[in-house]
């Protein structure tokens, strides 16, 4: 898919020139705008003064690290998507990235054409959800004593807005449709991770885990692991 008409604008992090090159001018041929940084404390800055559609980051990085570098975006900007690159493939590493905010992590060395798919995925994703109407109400479920905005990406509760990832709310959207039943891991594998199965179980159980947090303030709400089966979002009373 080529952006030149968009005005599509990316973060890029990398403190390798060579492979920063490579991969500033794969991203630049499909039409999009990079601004890359090498080290993470000049990037956090460009963030505060730009606006992004998309943070490519890496992880080992002077000055602040990118797991810290995606915690500070994600402080500031709730909904953006993150890629991570990184060599670090432990599965503790990869946690660590979703913990830290990233809606995805792809290990080095990397195919350029998988890196452009994803992008292709995410960028795809955030225009259909700020241009496009949802299901449940325009894109609006009722949780508890919730308000969930797909659209916009967002819980509220009284006057408190918690701002989602996408994933995060992709992953909520499910289990809204599904509401007093389980839904199967390979429901969510295929709806929201599209089949990308790379410790795909314990990357979801992260994000089950922030949505259980975001939800805890009403305590009819119920987001209960079935072992070895899936996920239940159930109201009490209801």
């Amino acid at each position: 898919m080529q952006y030149a008409q968009q005005n599509i604008k990316i973060l890029y992090v990398e403190d390798d020139p060579n492979l920063g090159f490579v991969t500033k001018d794969n991203l630049e041929r499909k039409g999009l705008k990079i601004m890359m940084c090498t080290d993470g404390e000049t990037a956090y800055e460009t963030f505060q003064k730009n606006t992004f559609n998309l943070c490519i980051l890496d992880v080992m990085l002077p000055k602040i690290d990118g797991f810290t570098l995606a915690q500070k975006i994600r402080n500031t900007n709730k909904n953006i998507p993150i890629i991570f690159l990184s060599a670090k493939s432990m599965v503790e590493d990869r946690l660590e990235g979703f913990k830290a905010g990233a809606d995805d992590y792809i290990i080095k060395p990397y195919s350029i054409d998988e890196l452009l798919m994803k992008v292709d995925i995410f960028l795809k994703r955030s225009v259909n959800n700020t241009e496009n109407k949802q299901d449940g109400e325009d894109g609006i479920f009722i949780i508890g004593t919730y308000e969930f905005n797909f659209n916009d990406l967002n819980l509220k509760k009284e006057n408190i807005i918690t701002n989602l990832t996408l994933r995060e709310a992709e992953l909520l959207r499910i289990f809204c449709q599904y509401k007093n039943k389980v839904v199967k891991r390979e429901v969510i594998i295929e709806q929201v991770w599209k089949n990308e199965q790379t410790y795909i179980g314990r990357s979801i159980d992260v994000f089950v885990s922030k949505l259980r947090k975001y939800l805890a303030d009403d305590p009819s709400i119920i987001l209960e692991t079935v072992r070895g089966y899936g996920y239940k979002l159930s109201i009490e009373n209801s």
